[in-house]
């Protein structure tokens, strides 16, 4: 006899029987269980009636659940069936009640079956509770959980909506699985029992247990006795017995004739089929019909199937089987009457008080009846504290009692222990003596018997675990596998819906940006419109001004809304004091938003993914692809450490030797520390973090900046230095790292001289830009000669300090993560995509002045980093750095030989100044003077 796992569970009565019916025949939550059996087929032929979805299979049958009453946890049989509107699992005491003691929703649930639980036992695990249910066998679980999976899933594909486009999973049932799945891994589709499922099985009496009131749920008496006064109204009129304590009218209506109570059983089935109302509740006249049918018949089944059976002992013992269960039934009617008449008599009782106090005459006799009831429930009261005293007493003794038998039973079980010791050493010397005494080949023939057949019987245990496991893996392989389809699913809908809503965010920041760009161009034709006209513009740029991009985010759900500062603390909409440039501000703003909410998914997701993917950094063409396209904030930090220490030799406490050594020059200053004090208030005044004199980075600037003026005295300190040390500073957050940063700039990336008094090198390489604008974009560089534009005096600052104060901190961090990496020919490629991506716009423009307006702040339009940097890697292609050394190096040959002719000049100048001596400045009289 194999004995697996499973067989250590309790036997139970007949659970796990499964109803087929008409798929037409769905409940809403609250729908009455016999008749969902009723309508599974009419009484009158003795067949079912077929439907137009007949292959369809209602779900429902008996199963045990497991309850939980304090400490203590017992089975109970409930009639569950599923409802296909609302995917949940209802649940009845037995078939014929009207309400459900509750319900289960499978659309979140998902479903396990552990070995070590017995045979048949189940759970359905929601977020919020976990359901223990029990079938009649393993072949009736298995067959409840895959058409619990099947229904799940079949809900929630038809819940699903995905927008067009987005990718579409396979939505087969699970009989149907995806072939890319290997088959043996899964459970393969279990026959329906047919021991437990069909009309014969649902004509079978629910299973009892043996107390008659132990299969009551007391968590849900009300529905318990709306269930049972049900059934007792509707079973006491059909007897003919008017004298129950409860009327109900509508159970009353009975039919005149035969005919008529056909007519109204029809009706009945019709009614179920076409759905049950929301309220959970049939109509009372269509229940009647079917209770007078269903007490006329003897048994809660179907009449046709007994007349089927040819043996007549068959029909003899199902009879017997139906009385003993309708004896059983009226047992726990009985016991529930009689509760509920207590609770009639005690209502009666407070009635005749009620009543004596209405017929009292006057109002002496009212007060003295108030007081008699205020003396009982002060009697009551004091009973019921002394009662709960001697609650906690006996509580109390209870436990010193539990903890003294606890203690009795550990005596207990160590005399035990010292009695099967002293046995098996009993037993020991007896197996020795008879060994001893008996033959030593019949002693050896014996123990290997029996060895064997323990052997024999271990390996059946092992093999029923095996197969045992084997089904709950497959099972578990089949959930886990449709559950990840369904949150891959979800998954894929969200994704698709967030992308949509930052189109439709990207759409909106758009529009906004044209409506303030029209403001901006109606300010600008202020002067020449009516004064009512320009009141309302007025008023409407204020509007627009007044408008807070956080208080939109507040409002509702927002993907990437716009703060007042970045993550490294620049300001995201500049505050330009010009109101004219207010309005320039915000569309700025709004045009940031919308280039960040349509990259976001498409750009920067699969980018951020690549850098992820980034092991140990090593100089190749792929990672010189990636900082150009740019460097995620949570990498940059590292990638700029590693790109400083390959040309920097971080020599051990230099930097700290170089602040010690300022310190003991105090009396000696460094004649740089006065212009470094005046630059520090100016440095990054649109940086929250170097915006006050207070700001905690404005101390760790100032000891970089001398800690390089001490390293390097042959430049000491020039102008813009503070700015390149500041971006250093934000980024490293390190003092030391933020110095060799500035190190690595100034004497590695840079050329000689580049920050020297002269600043030749700087000179030499705007003479180098104008032939590379020439070159590049020779419409744009005409346009300047024609309006005589001096670009130098807008592009020398963009190399001095390699764009700090020019562009936006989002597209000036990803120019830096390629300059810091491939050095100044950065620096001039995007100096040309800048102009390239404003060149329609200036050409637009025919006058100096306003083209001189336009180039003071045209940088700060700039929004697309994306469109900025293809310019620069990619349209300006071929940028050979041969030929920009050529050029630096014909350019600098040149204005050294203008240097020395202007030097030769101012000397021949001082010469001949100084031969005509002092009396020819007494000579020379001012214009003032000559007014005069």
């Amino acid at each position: 006899m194999k004995k697996g796992p499973e067989t250590g569970a309790c036997p139970l009565a007949a659970p796990g029987n499964l109803v087929e019916s008409n798929p037409d025949n769905t409940s809403s939550n609250g729908a009455s269980a016999k008749d969902m059996i009723s309508s599974s087929g009419e009484l009158g032929n003795g067949q079912l009636k077929p439907s137009r979805e007949a292959s369809r299979k209602t779900l429902c049958g008996y199963l045990n659940k497991l309850g939980i009453k304090g400490p203590i946890k017992t089975w109970k049989s409930r009639w569950f069936f599923y409802d296909e509107n609302k995917c949940h699992l209802l649940y009845y005491r037995t078939a014929q009640d009207i309400n459900p003691l509750g319900s289960i929703d499978l659309s979140s649930a998902s479903f396990d079956s552990k070995v070590e639980n017995g045979e048949g036992v189940f759970e359905i695990r929601t977020p919020s509770r976990v359901f223990t249910l029990k079938a009649i066998s393993k072949q009736a679980m298995v067959y409840w959980l895959q058409q619990l999976q099947m229904r799940r899933w079949e809900f929630c594909n038809a819940q699903s909506r995905f927008p067009v486009g987005s990718s579409q999973l396979v939505k087969e049932p699970l009989a149907g699985r995806s072939n890319v799945v290997d088959n043996e891994d899964f459970l393969p589709p279990v026959k329906t029992p047919t021991e437990a499922v069909g009309l014969k099985a649902a004509s079978l009496p629910a299973p009892q247990t043996s107390t008659a009131l132990q299969n009551i749920s007391l968590k849900h008496p009300w529905t318990e006795i709306q269930n049972t006064v049900y059934n007792i109204c509707g079973s006491k009129q059909l007897w003919g017995n008017n004298g129950n304590v409860f009327s109900f009218s509508e159970f009353q209506e009975h039919p005149e004739n035969p005919d008529e109570e056909q007519e109204a059983e029809v009706e009945a089935g019709c009614a179920v089929k076409e759905g049950i109302p929301d309220d959970g509740r049939m109509e009372p006249r269509l229940n009647w019909a079917r209770k007078a049918r269903w007490m006329n018949s003897g048994f809660p089944g179907l009449p046709e199937e007994l007349s089927r059976e040819k043996n007549l002992m068959d029909k003899v013992s199902v009879l017997q089987q139906q009385i003993l269960t309708l004896t059983e039934e009226v047992k726990s009617q009985k016991e529930l009457v009689k509760l509920l008449h207590k609770a009639l008599e005690a209502a009666q009782q407070e009635k005749r008080v009620s009543s004596m106090y209405l017929a009292a005459a006057g109002d002496k006799d009212r007060l003295e009846l108030v007081r008699h009831k205020v003396r009982q429930i002060a009697d009551l009261t004091s009973r019921l504290e002394a009662l709960e005293q001697e609650k906690k007493e006996l509580e109390q003794i209870l436990t010193l009692r539990d903890s003294h038998i606890q203690e009795l039973k550990e005596h207990v079980q160590l005399l035990m222990e010292k009695n099967h010791a002293k046995q098996e050493v009993i037993m020991a010397l007896t197996e020795q003596m008879a060994r001893e005494l008996s033959d030593p080949l019949q002693e050896a023939n014996t123990i290997t018997a029996e060895t064997l057949y323990k052997q024999q019987e271990e390996i059946e245990h092992l093999k029923d675990d095996i197969d045992a496991y084997k089904t709950q893996n497959q099972f578990l392989n089949s959930e886990i596998h449709q559950v990840t389809r369904l949150w891959t699913r979800v998954a894929e809908n969200e994704k698709a819906l967030l992308m949509k809503c930052a189109c439709l965010q990207a759409r909106n920041c758009q529009m906004e940006s044209k409506y303030l760009t029209v403001l901006r161009k109606l300010q600008e034709a202020v002067p020449g419109l009516p004064s009512s006209h320009a009141e309302l513009v007025r008023n409407l740029i204020q509007e627009a001004l007044q408008w807070d991009v956080k208080e939109e985010a507040e409002e509702g759900f927002n993907l990437n809304p716009v703060s007042e500062y970045d993550e490294y603390g620049f300001m995201t909409v500049p505050d330009y004091e010009v109101e004219d440039w207010k309005l320039l501000a915000k569309i700025q703003a709004l045009e940031i938003k919308s280039n960040n909410l349509r990259s976001q998914e498409v750009v920067e997701k699969p980018l951020r993914d690549r850098w992820n993917s980034v092991g140990e950094l090593s100089p190749s063409a792929e990672l010189k692809n990636l900082i150009r396209s740019g460097i995620p904030v949570e990498h940059r930090q590292r990638v700029w450490r590693w790109i400083v220490s390959r040309h920097c030799s971080h020599l051990p406490d230099h930097y700290q030797r170089l602040l010690r050594q300022g310190k003991r020059s105090r009396g000696a200053e460094h004649p740089a520390c006065r212009q470094i004090e005046l630059d520090l208030p100016r440095t990054l005044t649109n940086n929250k973090h170097f915006s006050s004199p207070t700001s905690q980075l404005i101390p760790k600037l100032r000891r970089v900046l001398l800690a390089f003026s001490w390293h390097n005295p042959a430049i000491g300190y020039c102008q813009g230095l503070n700015r390149l040390a500041a971006v250093a500073l934000l980024v490293l957050e390190d003092e030391e790292s933020a110095f060799w940063c500035l190190v690595h700039i100034v004497e590695n990336l840079m050329p000689a001289d580049y920050y020297s008094d002269t600043l030749i090198t700087s000179q030499v390489d705007q003479r180098v830009f104008k032939d590379f604008l020439s070159e590049k974009l020779p419409r744009l560089m005409a346009h300047f000669e024609q309006y005589r534009i001096d670009v130098s005096l807008i592009t020398f600052n963009w190399f001095l300090v390699a764009f700090v104060d020019s562009l936006v901190s989002d597209i000036l961090l990803r120019v830096w993560d390629a300059f810091l990496y491939e050095g100044t020919k950065v620096i001039f490629r995007y100096a040309l995509a800048i102009f390239k991506y404003n060149e329609e716009e200036i050409l637009r423009i025919h006058d100096s002045v306003e083209i001189y307006q336009y180039l003071r702040f045209f940088t700060r339009m700039i929004t697309d980093g994306r469109k900025l940097m293809n310019i620069a890697f990619n349209d300006l292609n071929p940028f050979p750095m041969k030929l920009l050394r050529n050029r630096r190096s014909m350019h600098r040959e040149e204005l050294e030989a203008e240097l020395c002719e202007l030097q030769q000049i101012k000397a021949a100048y001082v010469k001949e100044r100084a031969e005509q001596g002092p009396q020819d400045l007494k000579e020379i009289v001012s214009e003032e003077e000559e007014e005069i």
